[in-house]
């Protein structure tokens, strides 16, 4: 993070929202971070917009106030859930955002701060911090994957980002990677994210210490789950051979449909670093044609949390968003 006076260069407000906390920064065209601040979400308890305007003016109000100040010339938001591409509102979002859906975003934060507004999936925004600075620069194809509270995707191709018909494209963590398996939040059964979110990872690694008779003094979340099989811990080993497994799975049939050059994964349980990195690789390697793993990369995402609000805050420089009626 920089802390850096203003000058003739422009600055962007970057929020990324998470179903666990909401992450906001002042960012420049290099996205160079100047201030940032973080909030819970509060999910279930607080609007999400709400909280979004809240974490605005925390960031606002704290900020460094360098003579003529920071020129802000619009605000991004990723955020989790389904943006509806053409006004900015959350289409849908599962019940990790309670009374999320239907949000118009993009019209709320507008008539609240006065300024543009531009609004988009959270890990669509990955690609822009991955495109940007991260090891996606030059790819013209590339996949990201955003662990967290839920899993999410983005597409990359052809130089462009996949939104689809409205811009649900990329729900890369309701991706079955098994038709038997676990019941979803979205519906279905066998979803990516079951099984390598924190809120999944942390559940099944809940249920098997409760199968084992096992019962912990405070309960095991994913970052306690992580720390355990890192330090051997067998149980934790179980639960997240199963993790890798499933990432492995969904990552091959995306690299065989897609034929991308990077894969990059991003969010809080891909914190784990390197370890977890080889983990996936290894796991996609048994499964993937040689031909399209010898030219993947599967990486971790640029600055790691930080990516994401770097990304949303990036699109209000892209160049397509100034031809925007």
């Amino acid at each position: 993070m920089k802390d850096e006076g203003s000058s003739l260069q422009a600055y962007a407000i970057g929020v990324d929202v998470g179903g666990t906390k909401i992450h906001a920064g002042i960012v420049n065209g290099q996205g160079d971070v100047l201030h940032s601040v973080n909030l819970p979400t509060l999910a279930g308890q607080r609007s999400v917009p709400d909280r979004i305007t809240e974490a605005i003016e925390a960031l606002m109000a704290g900020a460094p106030r360098p003579e003529g100040g920071y020129p802000i010339e619009g605000i991004g938001i990723g955020t989790a859930g389904q943006v509806d591409h053409s006004d900015g509102g959350i289409r849908f979002a599962s019940d990790i955002l309670p009374g999320y859906t239907g949000a118009p975003l993009k019209r709320i934060i507008e008539e609240r701060f006065g300024l543009p507004v531009y609004v988009d999936n959270d890990v669509n925004v990955l690609v822009l911090t991955e495109k940007t600075l991260g090891t996606g620069r030059g790819a013209g194809h590339m996949l990201c994957i955003a662990l967290g509270t839920g899993v999410g995707g983005a597409v990359f191709a052809d130089g462009k980002l996949v939104h689809g018909a409205w811009g649900g494209a990329g729900e890369l963590g309701h991706l079955s990677v098994d038709f038997n398996g676990l019941p979803c939040v979205c519906g279905g059964v066998g979803c990516l994210e079951q099984y390598a979110s924190g809120t999944g990872i942390a559940k099944r690694m809940q249920a098997k210490l409760h199968s084992l008779g096992i019962e912990p003094v405070s309960q095991v979340d994913s970052r306690e789950t992580l720390s355990r099989w890192q330090s051997g811990d067998p149980v934790a080993a179980e639960v997240m051979d199963e993790t890798f497994a499933a990432l492995g799975a969904a990552i091959t049939s995306l690299v065989h449909t897609l034929n991308p050059e990077v894969v990059v994964i991003g969010g809080g349980v891909a914190e784990a670093g390197e370890p977890f990195l080889e983990r996936v690789r290894e796991e996609t390697a048994k499964r993937c044609m040689k031909s399209f793993m010898d030219s993947v990369r599967i990486v971790q995402a640029h600055q790691g949390n930080f990516s994401g609000m770097i990304g949303a805050a990036l699109q209000v420089f892209e160049p397509v968003k100034k031809l925007d009626p």
